[in-house]
């Protein structure tokens, strides 16, 4: 199957979190296609539900890792694209329609050019939440592979097409969901003082943690993208939730960051009587990249391509599961060939098919330049 067939149909049936049942569907298809024109080449397992790991075993040595994710977002898709979302309120709006077939090319050219190397080749489900990174590791179907060295990269319209970029160390940050819940008492608006506003409270507490950041030695961002309380305009809701998320330099100090919300909840829960409830969801831990490999990796691609340090990312992405594990390379990827930026989760976000060549060619050309394993 041609690569950038495989991107179309990949994108025509985005899907969330763990329900990526089509997706993987879709990919066995295509990687069993491959195992027919190259017999006894690729072995398929499936640790999860959904996606799956290659292995391709052509020695005694090592095994180099390369990981896709594979989930879409819940956006409505407002591209004028001839293979837009079929499945409503859906899109591949982060790329990784790109980074699977991306992938998938590359296994692809392995099989072509016949490379003598070992290789797990991993469609990682869940990445935009649900922690699918960290959940395929726990089953330990890693664990009896000797593994030199991991890669990923993730498309972006911040860089123009032809543009790596990465950096030495902490390139993402670590990222902990966090969910607030404000319970109260209802009552008439004409009638407020019977009830217990969580929406009030809801507003103290966003006003308490606007100045939080500042009091942190390292950066830190907390921010929320959703927001709900009340049904009816004339009634004082007994009930508000915010569903946030939690950026910082490691895990540890998402986690101290949490306990200060923590407190400010409770303050705030003393003062106006509204019980609060904190919770945290998936928590990501960051993306190291490996010095050396960094390096060697600017050396390899300089050449036909631009190659930028970029420093650290807030951006959370749970790769960084496996960069705590191996040596890790992950890299920016990108895609952009006109003056219009719409960036990442954005519903008219849709990278050329060219950008599926541009990583394909990235990953064979670090894989030889990094060398048998």
């Amino acid at each position: 199957m041609d690569p950038k067939e495989l991107r179309h149909e990949l994108h025509r049936y985005p899907e969330v979190f763990f329900k990526e049942k089509k997706t993987t569907e879709i990919l066995i298809n295509a990687l069993e296609d491959l195992e027919r024109q190259y017999p006894g080449s690729l072995t398929i397992k499936r640790p999860l539900e959904t996606g799956m790991v290659i292995e391709r075993k052509t020695n005694s040595g090592r095994y180099v890792l390369i990981r896709a994710d594979i989930d879409a977002l819940a956006i409505k898709e407002e591209t004028s694209s001839p293979f837009s979302s079929l499945n409503t309120g859906f899109m591949h709006a982060c790329g990784h329609d790109v980074h699977m077939a991306g992938l998938y090319a590359t296994i692809k050219k392995i099989l072509e050019e016949n490379i003598d190397q070992n290789f797990l080749f991993v469609f990682q489900p869940a990445e935009e939440g649900g922690g699918g990174a960290e959940k395929m590791l726990s089953t330990g179907i890693f664990d009896s592979y000797d593994i030199a060295y991991a890669m990923a990269m993730h498309v972006t319209d911040e860089y123009p097409r032809k543009t790596v970029a990465s950096t030495r160390g902490l390139l993402f940050a670590s990222a902990t969901e966090v969910d607030v819940q404000f319970i109260g008492r209802s009552a008439h608006v004409a009638l407020a003082q019977d009830g217990r506003n969580a929406f009030t409270a809801l507003r103290s507490y966003l006003d308490y943690t606007d100045m939080m950041p500042k009091s942190f030695k390292e950066p830190v961002l907390y921010a929320n993208g959703k927001m709900y309380a009340g049904s009816v305009r004339n009634i004082i809701p007994d009930y508000a939730k915010l569903e946030g998320s939690i950026r910082a330099f490691s895990i540890e100090s998402g986690e101290n960051f949490y306990r200060e919300l923590s407190r400010i909840l409770e303050n705030v829960s003393a003062m106006t009587g509204v019980k609060g409830v904190i919770s945290k969801g998936s928590v990501y831990s960051e993306v190291l990249v490996d010095k050396k490999l960094y390096e060697k990796a600017e050396e390899i691609l300089s050449e036909d391509y631009a190659y930028i340090d970029c420093g650290y990312k807030m951006t959370g992405e749970d790769f960084g599961f496996f960069s705590k594990k191996y040596p890790s390379f992950m890299f920016w990827l990108g895609t952009r060939c006109v003056e219009e930026r719409f960036g990442l989760h954005n519903s008219r976000f849709i990278p050329s098919d060219e950008i599926i060549d541009d990583a394909a060619d990235i990953f064979i050309k670090l894989i030889k330049g990094f060398g048998r394993k």
